[in-house]
């Protein structure tokens, strides 16, 4: 029992000197410059910056640098930051920023690193003055989180933001309306994966990043920070990769080349949300004719059958309606729901009406379906003829 005890005592021991190993003080070596680049002096101090240059033929999954070409025509830069903590506010900082933009030469980014915090200030003013000579902003989610929080910063170092004058072009609604159907995630490293082809080795996760930058700080040993760097970079490459999808999708959608039933389908919705149904209902039947879950394929045929239904189009609203009453599916019961509408107002048909409801009651909620069926069943009640006028005064 002492044995034990005492066996108890010394592994309590070890363990309370490895937690005061942890918080003793540590001689900082400042080893910064193992990240490369260079030292750059601005009138507010000094920063560290980076350059990389992917050339034409740099392969990024199954895509090459040269397919971003036609972006050079375009005054856009590509955006992205890692930051000391993921929810934002006042207290957060980009310790680095890396912006890139297309070149006729290949892809060319610039990061901006702050080696502490007095630094912030000279890597704002010079990120301000590297983004002078572009009129939009690309970023991935950045309209909600990196903006915001670059503007903070700004503010809080008594600068001009440079994003008063910018345009802003956050990919993530797009890439949301195009793939969220498709992929379980449309994280921008998710995204990467499956429409890029580039599988990350060794990435750093995001959720480390700001505990490696306090670390850096704590130690000055910077090692470490190579993998956020390649992170950063890696961000803004395929950042750039969607910004030459995704926008051209939107702009000319019956002219995309997209081939999953999915893709089609969440473009069709944004068509439909927009008010333009006739190309809507075009991109749900290319949708339907695709490779596509049964799932999204029967919302698919729902949908269209409703647009068809606001463009009084009523054989292909009937058509759509009756092959989903037909067999099972989450919609049977709204369709048949559907063809009782049109049966008894357009056509008149009350049998017809009424079978279709007897039909939905089975599957739909009972209020509608009961008046619909109470009322029905009246107008068949009724004398189906009636007197001529004047024919009573002939008898």
């Amino acid at each position: 029992m002492e044995d034990s005890l005492k066996a108890q005592l010394a592994l309590l021991r070890k363990r309370i000197e490895k937690v005061d190993a942890r918080f003793q003080p540590v001689e900082r070596v400042d080893d910064s410059s193992a990240l490369g680049g260079v030292e750059v002096e601005t009138s507010l101090g000094c920063h560290l910056e980076l350059d990389r240059h992917y050339p034409l033929d740099h392969e990024h999954g199954n895509v090459i640098v040269e397919r971003l070409s036609p972006l050079q025509a375009k005054p856009w830069v590509y955006l992205d930051t890692e930051t000391t903590g993921l929810a934002g506010g006042a207290g957060t900082m980009a310790f680095l920023i890396g912006a890139a933009s297309m070149e006729p030469d290949g892809f060319r980014l610039k990061q901006w690193f702050i080696r502490e915090h007095g630094e912030e200030a000279s890597a704002l003013s010079s990120l301000a003055s590297y983004l002078s000579r572009f009129e939009t902003v690309v970023t991935y989610n950045g309209r909600s989180y990196d903006q915001p929080l670059l503007e903070t910063r700004y503010t809080l170092s008594r600068q001009r933001t440079p994003f008063s004058r910018l345009e802003h072009l956050d990919l993530l609604y797009g890439a949301r309306r195009l793939w969220k159907m498709r992929f379980e995630s449309c994280r921008l490293v998710e995204l990467e994966r499956q429409i890029l082809g580039h599988e990350r080795v060794g990435d750093v996760p995001g959720e480390l990043i700001p505990q490696l930058y306090f670390e850096y700080l704590r130690t000055g040993r910077a090692g470490k920070l190579q993998a956020v760097l390649e992170h950063n970079a890696l961000d803004i490459l395929s950042l750039a990769f969607l910004a030459a999808i995704i926008p051209g999708v939107f702009e000319d959608p019956l002219g995309a080349t997209l081939r999953h039933g999915a893709e089609l389908s969440g473009l069709a919705r944004w068509l439909e949300a927009e008010g333009r149904l006739e190309e809507a209902a075009a991109m749900y039947r290319r949708a339907v004719d695709a490779p596509i879950s049964d799932e999204l394929l029967f919302r698919s045929l729902w949908a269209l059958g409703l647009i068809e239904k606001k463009r009084e189009n009523w054989p292909a609203a009937l058509t759509i309606w009756t092959d989903l009453a037909s067999g099972r599916n989450p919609f049977r019961g709204e369709a048949l729901v559907e063809l009782a509408k049109y049966y008894e107002h357009r056509e008149k048909n009350w049998f017809m009406a009424l079978e279709c409801t007897i039909a939905a009651a089975k599957l739909c909620p009972p209020d509608e379906i009961t008046q619909r069926r109470l009322r029905l069943e009246t107008k068949i009640e009724k004398p189906r003829s009636r007197r001529l006028p004047g024919v009573s005064g002939l008898l």
